[in-house]
């Protein structure tokens, strides 16, 4: 039986084993208790603890990412309720009737008094060292969201700047797909348990996006932003001030299908756009400097469904449809307008999730999930492209046809939560089915080293890609895992588990992933909280690039390479020479890249809403993919096999090591408005490829390609900052700086035959220069005001207030329980992105051939500024 049989016969066997002894209870009435916990915003509070009281007292309860506890077989009767959440004033409702069947009920839960005092509820260490819990944790409130980039691309970017490089986005447990519009967010967190076996990915931090339930009354918004070139300042390559423009619109709507039991989300939101992208490139008679103008369309639709399936179960379902369509892409920096080619991405993608416990110690989570895209490409021009290293490229952009992928993922996730032990088992299965006819560089690309040799007509090279680019296949990949967090004592966990992975087209089959960590709490106060661990992590084989072994294998398709050819006609030269057609192919002894890692922290309450961590990482990587010509010329100037032509294999043989030291600070004060975080991360990063595509200068010599990776971005840090002003009034900035990235230099000659023009001058080390660093700040300036006053949404009567707690860091701010709503509320905003408009100098030269040879040739955008307005109802 193989693990995939075994993990559903262990569900089964558990069903079994339960459904006796509930069967074997006498048939009394029964009733269940769903409990909704709330912020003064109306965002759910997830981890709230609710808790029966009564004597003896009932059991205490965690909201899930619905913000909801339920109590199942109740005795009809009266019950009370006590609610706590770090950073809230406790509440308790009395009275509250159980009937036969589910009683829902919503708490509303008031900010926390700023008093530092021990709270009589849950043990600060337990709560600290809790490795699923809000340690290592910076969490962001619907106040705090809406004070991020309203684009929705802005926003996403804003995001993984603040997680840093290798960060992993989930949307409610999702991968994938676009995110959801700001106002129907509830949380996003920032999470870092590093090496749960749950967990694929590699990055050290993982993104978790909640949107907010079904609201119990109908709300919506809409919203407008523009943004006009002649209020934003003009790029420092720019000729001239930049013609480009933005419209954007969004509304939203969500509320009950049928009250208490199902709920519909709706949004769509577009962009109409055109951005001015800058060319800087040197021709024979002189420099030229210019922009282009890049329009963008999209539209982007969003529908979500929730359903209470019974008193303890609940079922989501959504579905997205986008498209995207630019034009113009292909055009700047080097390349002139004559590249241009146009793009468009229709995307559909269908999630279904449903969760629930199962008995008083069981909880299974669900998920499906199915998308299909299709893009597309049409060239503005299919002449043959001259490129100059680093001088100028003209000709067409030669990319027509297109890619379809149809993919699915269904996912599983059992917890068995007993005194000590809080297991967890579950299994992620992707599949794939894809086709494309993709069609590249059909008509041939000139390489010349330098203008002279463009001016005297002596190329490099010249390659061209001839036959048939259809391909179809399918792909599939799956994980499986099972993991303990075990309670040592009251301040100390440890987890363990392990993860085995595998996928088709290779191989190998047993690539198992060992995980461990600790959370350490020691100190009485809670205050501090060490947390460490390590573990192996293997990473998927990309479809795509797959996919290019099947087309390029020498049949379907086949790359035609001409060595000193004549121009413009390649084989009219008196020393051109044509190599026998190449291909590329896959290593027949690939395996799965992996990466090892370790790390250890220490996090530190140091006020009441203040918190500081730090934590560093190491890592080795192997298996890492690389490509490399078998087929290249020895010493000798022979090929291993001379009736061939380059034979590209990719395989994997490179390896990474990298050291991370991060530092984080954040303090939240509700009751002022207010709210800061910061991140500090030092990163050394050596690899060496800088992908499965990437050749190495010198086939013979794959050491030499040792040297920092493309994202060795020594220093960064990263800010945001928020404040409630006065009347309505809001501020709030973010900061974004960071060192220079590296970048390689060479000859801009191919010295070794190769047909490949990346030789590096004697001595020098692959990704051995750097240019200079960036700097951006950001600023928005919102105000707000409301009309009409309408009921809470939370029915019953105002918490009584039992204690006051210290807070934390995920504190939202609002009004007081049970304060009235408005009915209309209207919003105006400004917003500047790199406000002190910075010249961030970006794409230098590293070809020593080029005029620009050490020289920045593009910068990054300039200040930009946008109006908009938000109605919400």
């Amino acid at each position: 039986m193989n693990s995939r049989s075994m993990y559903s016969a262990a569900i089964v066997s558990i069903w079994l084993a339960a459904a006796p002894a509930v069967q074997a209870q006498p048939r009394v009435p029964q009733g269940s208790l769903r409990v909704t916990v709330t912020d003064p915003t109306g965002a759910v509070i997830v981890g709230a603890r609710v808790q029966l009281i009564g004597e003896p007292p009932g059991p205490s309860v965690a909201t899930d990412q619905r913000g909801q506890a339920v109590f199942s077989a109740l005795a009809p009767g009266r019950y009370a309720v006590q609610v706590e959440s770090d950073g809230f004033e406790p509440a308790t409702v009395e009275d509250l009737r159980v009937r036969n069947g589910e009683t829902r009920r919503e708490v509303r839960l008031a900010i926390g008094k700023l008093v530092e005092e021990i709270t009589v509820g849950r043990d600060g260490r337990e709560a600290r060292s809790d490795p699923r819990g809000d340690s290592f944790a910076t969490v962001l409130t619907p106040d705090q969201i809406a004070q991020l980039p309203d684009d929705p691309e802005e926003f996403e970017d804003a995001l993984r700047q603040m997680a840093g490089p290798g960060a992993v986005m989930r949307v409610n447990g999702f991968r994938g797909g676009r995110l959801p519009p700001k106002n129907q967010i509830s949380q996003i967190r920032f999470r870092r348990n590093f090496y749960a076996a749950d967990t694929h990915e590699t990055g050290f931090v993982a993104v978790d996006i909640l949107t907010k339930p079904g609201a119990s009354a109908w709300r919506g918004s809409t919203d407008i932003a523009l943004r006009d070139g002649r209020l934003n300042a003009r790029n420092a390559f720019a000729p001239r001030p930049p013609d480009e423009e933005q419209q954007r619109y969004a509304f939203s709507i969500d509320g009950p299908l049928w009250k208490n039991h199902t709920s519909l989300s709706f949004a769509t939101d577009g962009l109409d756009a055109s951005e001015a992208k800058t060319v800087r490139a040197a021709l024979p008679d002189g420099t030229i400097a210019d922009q282009v103008r890049r329009p963008t369309e999209r539209m982007n639709f969003s529908a979500r469904i929730e359903h209470a399936l019974s008193g303890s179960h609940a079922l989501r379902g959504e579905l997205q449809q986008g498209r995207t369509e630019a034009r113009n892409l292909g055009v700047g920096d080097y390349e002139l307008p004559e590249r241009a080619f146009s793009r468009q991405v229709d995307q559909t993608v269908f999630r279904l999730s449903e969760s629930g416990p199962i008995g008083r110690t069981l909880f299974n989570e669900l998920r499906f999930q199915v998308s299909w895209d299709d893009t597309s490409y049409v060239s503005a021009s299919d002449r043959p492209t001259i490129q100059v290293l680093n001088a100028f490229t003209s000709g067409g952009a030669q990319i027509d046809g297109g890619r379809r992928a149809r993919e699915f993922e269904i996912a599983d996730n059992l917890d068995i939560a007993t005194r000590r032990h809080a297991m967890r088992f579950g299994f992620l299965f992707e599949a794939g089915r894809y086709r494309s006819d993709e069609r590249r560089n059909a008509s041939g690309t000139y390489i010349f080293s330098s203008l002279d040799a463009y001016v005297a007509g002596s190329p490099t090279t010249f390659t061209r890609r001839d036959g048939d680019p259809s391909v179809e296949f399918s792909q599939y990949q799956l994980g499986w895992y099972a993991q303990d967090d075990i309670r040592l004592r009251k301040d100390l966990t440890l987890s363990v588990g392990v993860r085995q992975e595998l996928q088709s087209h290779l191989e190998d089959r047993l690539n198992i992933s060992p995980r461990v960590g600790f959370v350490w709490s020691p100190f009485r106060n809670g205050k501090t909280t060490f947390r460490g661990g390590a573990g192996v992590f293997y990473d998927w084989y990309d479809a795509a690039v797959y996919e290019q072994t099947l087309r390029v294998d020498g049949t379907r398709q086949r790359d035609f390479v001409v060595r000193n050819p004549g121009f413009p006609e390649a084989l009219d030269g008196g020393t051109s020479m044509a190599l026998p057609p190449s291909r590329l192919v896959q290593d027949p002894s690939m395996r799965m890249p992996a990466l090892a890692t370790g790390s250890i922290g220490v996090e530190r309450q140091l006020a009441a809403m203040t918190m500081v961590s730090a934590t560093w990482f190491h890592s080795r990587g192997w298996n890492q993919l690389r490509g490399r010509n078998v087929n290249a010329p020895g010493a000798d100037g022979l090929r291993p096999a001379p009736a061939a032509g380059n034979i590209t294999q990719i395989e994997s043989t490179a390896g990474s090591a990298g050291d991370r030291l991060s530092i984080n600070l954040s303090m939240n004060v509700p009751a002022r408005q207010l709210f800061f975080a910061t991140n500090y991360l030092f990163a050394r990063e050596t690899n060496e490829a800088d992908g499965p595509f990437s050749l190495p200068a010198d086939n013979l010599r794959l050491d030499a390609e040792r040297g920092p990776a493309p994202g060795d971005i020594r220093h960064r840090w990263v800010g945001m900052f928020n404040k409630g002003l006065w009347k309505g009034f809001r501020v709030g900035t973010s900061f974004r700086l960071s060192s220079a990235a590296p970048y390689t230099i060479t000859t801009g000659f191919d010295d070794n035959g190769d047909t490949v023009s990346n030789d590096r001058p004697s001595g020098v080390g692959r990704n051995s220069a750097r240019g200079l660093g960036a700097f951006d700040v950001g600023v928005r300036v919102g105000w707000g005001r409301g009309f009409g006053t309408r009921a809470p949404s939370a029915g019953g009567p105002v918490p009584v207030v039992r204690i006051v707690r210290a807070g934390e860091m995920d504190m939202p701010s609002g009004g007081p329980v049970g304060a009235p709503e408005n009915r209309i509320r209207l919003e105006i905003f400004a917003a500047a992105s790199n406000v002190l408009n910075h010249t961030n100098l970006q794409n230098y030269s590293g070809v020593m051939s080029s005029p620009f040879f050490g020289q920045a040739t593009a910068a990054g955008p300039a200040r930009r500024v946008e109006l908009g307005a938000r109605i919400m109802f």
